[in-house]
């Protein structure tokens, strides 16, 4: 490998949204910094199985809102 081309890979503690924490390896951060997760494994439908998220304002909801009351009519 080249030197001094690479980004510094260090130790890290990740911490999950129940409050477990493990450590890894990684580029992100510094040497001791904490990730803490907003999503992961066990909190996302995803994984868990849960009912996921439906979106409201999604793209086929604001089309069907705007142009849903158009018919083809024949003449």
């Amino acid at each position: 490998m080249k030197s001094g081309i690479h980004p510094d890979y260090h130790m890290i503690k990740v911490q999950m949204t129940d409050g477990t924490v493990f450590e890894t390896r990684s580029t992100w951060g510094k040497e001791g910094d904490t990730l803490a997760l907003e999503i992961d494994p066990t909190s996302h439908p995803a994984w868990t199985g849960g009912k996921a998220q439906l979106q409201d304002g999604g793209r086929v909801a604001q089309f069907n809102k705007r142009f849903g009351g158009l018919t083809l009519k024949k003449d």
